[in-house]
């Protein structure tokens, strides 16, 4: 009886605390649902658009092929973001364009290297004045770009468009020639303290092409004519004027343009035009709409990607000849092999045989 009474009195006691059982293990499961929410949170945030993305790219191929266009505006949800989520300093860092000042760097330091081998002489005053000039001129045509494609309507739609991010064409034009006037005045102090006018000649060339690729009333750009003036300005023109002033003008206003410099040149003007053909694969619709009718609209992307193969095999082939006839060092073969597709997929195939 006593022990009966003993268990009753603990089963009573364990009554008692249920409702206190209850609340902790309400508690916990509240805190473990906020916890998971989060994490869920935090994964849909990391991992959403990359998500968004790879559904879009399956779906396209299906709804393509019966004929039905989709856009990642419908598959994407309320919370995932998209194109009007995109921060400012995520479209200003786009409208710098960054990568676009490579082709300041380059034909600068081709045609330097160029004139080291043929004088051994390199000044670091005239290096770095040329860059920031070129630099310049480069921002000139990015922003008179833009002013252009604005006024065509281009871009209309582009929200990293300079214009649209400053809201003032006439700001924009201004600053664009202003930088024009700079880099103009930086490069033709260097020619006349160089003694040197046949660069300066070579670079208003390489200016000039710039000018009629994009403005008014030329705009050859639109006629399909971007990447030839493309070659020219940074290729032979630029190019040539850079190894030109890099060298005492007793040396280089006598002695004619070497094959050296000729052949890297022409390497530089393919590949500069070669990303420039390749800039355009995002755009083809907005070029057809205001009838811009560049090499890829004509063509299309299929057979554009096949010209751009076409162009990388023409590449490697034109630096082992220039390499073998000499007229560049045989190091340049041996460094740029290195970055060869062809000498990789050989490596590839060796090592799974």
């Amino acid at each position: 009886m006593a022990a009966t009474c003993c268990n009753f009195t603990q089963v009573s006691s364990g009554f008692n605390k249920l409702p206190e059982y209850i609340q902790l293990q309400s508690y916990f499961t509240r805190s473990q649902q906020r916890s998971t929410c989060s994490v869920v949170k935090v994964f849909h945030r990391r991992y959403g658009r990359r998500l968004q993305v790879e559904r879009w790219k399956q779906y396209q191929h299906v709804l393509c092929a019966r004929g039905v266009e989709l856009s990642l505006s419908v598959i994407g949800d309320s919370g995932e973001e998209t194109e009007e989520d995109i921060s400012k300093e995520t479209l200003i860092w786009r409208a710098i364009k960054l990568p676009i000042y490579s082709v300041a760097f380059v034909p600068l330091t081709v045609g330097s290297a160029a004139a080291y081998l043929a004088t051994g002489i390199f000044s670091a005053r005239c290096y770095f004045v040329l860059l920031a000039s070129s630099v310049l001129v480069i921002t000139w045509l990015n922003l008179s770009n833009d002013v252009h494609d604005f006024d065509t309507g281009v871009d209309k739609n582009k929200r990293e468009s300079v214009v649209n991010l400053v809201g003032s064409r006439k700001g924009t034009f201004i600053a664009a020639y202003l930088c024009l006037a700079l880099g103009f005045i930086g490069l033709a102090w260097i020619a006349v303290a160089e003694k040197n006018m046949r660069s300066m000649l070579f670079l208003v060339c390489a200016i000039i092409c710039g000018y009629i690729y994009q403005c008014p009333p030329f705009r050859l750009s639109y006629q399909g004519l971007g990447e030839p003036l493309c070659f020219a300005a940074f290729g032979p023109f630029a190019t040539s004027a850079f190894y030109l002033l890099h060298g005492s003008a007793s040396v280089m206003n006598h002695v004619p343009l070497s094959g050296t410099v000729l052949s890297a040149s022409i390497l530089v003007g393919l590949t500069t035009s070669l990303i420039l053909f390749c800039s355009h694969f995002h755009q083809v619709e907005g070029d057809k709409e205001v009838g811009k009718m560049s090499p890829l609209v004509r063509l299309g992307t299929k057979k554009g990607a096949e010209v751009v193969k076409g162009a990388v095999l023409m590449l490697y082939a034109l630096l082992a000849v220039f390499g073998l006839s000499k007229a560049l060092p045989l190091t340049c073969i041996v460094c740029t092999s290195k970055h060869s597709p062809f000498l990789h997929l050989i490596w590839y195939s060796f090592l799974f045989l």
